[in-house]
């Protein structure tokens, strides 16, 4: 069963948030703020936070700018991922990950459908890896930051949680870059 290690040493990663929305001010961003103020209350450094438009080229172009960024080890970002035309940051994220990370949205889909039922299958959550770097999408509503971030993020990105995490293999994520 999961649980935290109190032996272990907390290891704070540092994390970028990105809101995609068309309408949204950082002082109307809801649901970045969730997940700023999670991120920091566990321990962990904000790194940079953002709002883009619904524009799958500026998303995709902000992502690969953190993934190049030393100080960004994990990017979450927060709406853009249901089925209308405009939601097309699902898109941006593959048009940037090396690995898809499948049962991300598996499990996020099983922690919503507790919470909304059906109304889950519109969910596209995602997450991957490029260049070492963790990309995680949410949906837009602070209900969804919320559960993405108690039910799945907050432990795996916590180096203590066991049986496993994401921190611990973080050192090895780029090691395909680094082969002869």
């Amino acid at each position: 069963m999961s649980r935290i290690d109190e032996s272990k040493d907390f290891i704070p990663v540092r994390i970028a948030i990105l809101t995609v929305s068309d309408s949204r001010s950082l002082e109307e961003d809801r649901s970045g703020q969730v997940l700023v103020d999670r991120l920091t209350e566990a321990g962990h450094v904000l790194a940079d936070r953002k709002i883009l438009p619904d524009e799958r080229d500026q998303i995709a172009d902000q992502l690969r700018a953190w993934v190049a960024d030393p100080e960004v080890d994990v990017v979450i970002s927060t709406g853009g991922t249901g089925l209308t035309g405009r939601d097309v940051t699902v898109e941006a994220h593959r048009d940037v990950y090396e690995k898809e990370i499948d049962a991300f949205g598996t499990v996020f889909t099983i922690v919503s459908m507790q919470k909304i039922g059906t109304s889950a299958v519109q969910s596209r959550a995602t997450g991957g890896v490029a260049g070492g770097t963790y990309l995680f999408a949410l949906p837009g509503s602070p209900g969804a930051c919320k559960d993405g971030w108690d039910e799945i993020l907050g432990k795996q990105l916590d180096f203590r949680h066991r049986p496993c995490n994401f921190v611990e293999i973080m050192p090895r994520l780029d090691e395909h870059l680094r082969r002869k």
